[in-house]
């Protein structure tokens, strides 16, 4: 069975975020078309994403050093077994979707946070004996719906966008043959055209969600 998570980086639903109500019409889609197919939601609002903090470093060294589970703190096996847990689901999925705003031209920091967790050498990526990068999850698919009010895909200002020009650097570390880009904008800039803006991203979406 293909396992697929959906993961949304933003506070609000889709009532209120053009890529919440994008994100939406393309998982909606795409559970009718795969009926077989196991979308997991991942509200990274409301998950347990520990950061990479003095704890975590302990505990892992911990660890690498020959110590037990048992001789971590209570802090260093709360968050070093929760990181744990999220790198092995994101491993083992098979298709991703992030969805997520455009803030101060990246995202909110805690889809950095996700992707640090599941930055794990031996799990998403292994080093070489000459100590090279190699991506181990070579086998999945992935996709970044995200809605800027302006414009960021082309021109000067497509410098400018951080965001997806991250996460295509993960996926490729991670070995992830491709990232395709969904985004939604022009909205704020031209507030006459933003339901018009927010119906050709949902559309675009459906037809998406029947190929992904």
């Amino acid at each position: 069975m293909t396992t697929v998570l959906y993961i949304t980086a933003h506070p609000h639903d889709e009532s209120k975020s053009y890529s919440m109500a994008t994100g939406k019409a393309f998982i909606d889609t795409y559970k009718e078309v795969n009926p077989n197919d196991q979308v997991v939601h991942i509200d990274l609002y409301k998950e347990n994403i520990p950061q990479i903090d003095a704890d975590v470093f302990s505990g892992w060294g911990k660890l690498r050093s020959g110590s037990s589970f048992e001789d971590l703190s209570e802090q260093e096996k709360l968050k070093v077994t929760r990181l744990g847990e999220i790198n092995e689901q994101f491993i083992t999925a098979d298709k991703f979707v992030f969805v997520t705003p455009f803030w101060n031209f990246s995202y909110p920091p805690v889809m950095k946070a996700y992707l640090d967790a599941v930055s794990v050498a031996g799990k998403s990526f292994r080093y070489t004996d000459n100590g090279q990068p190699v991506g181990l999850l070579t086998d999945k698919k992935a996709l970044h719906i995200q809605a800027r009010g302006g414009f960021y895909s082309e021109g000067p200002a497509a410098e400018l966008e951080m965001g997806h020009r991250h996460l295509q650097v993960m996926m490729n570390f991670f070995g992830v043959p491709s990232l395709e880009g969904l985004f939604v904008e022009g909205h704020n800039k031209v507030p006459e055209r933003a339901l018009e803006i927010k119906e050709d991203a949902i559309a675009r979406a459906k037809d998406l969600a029947k190929t992904f």
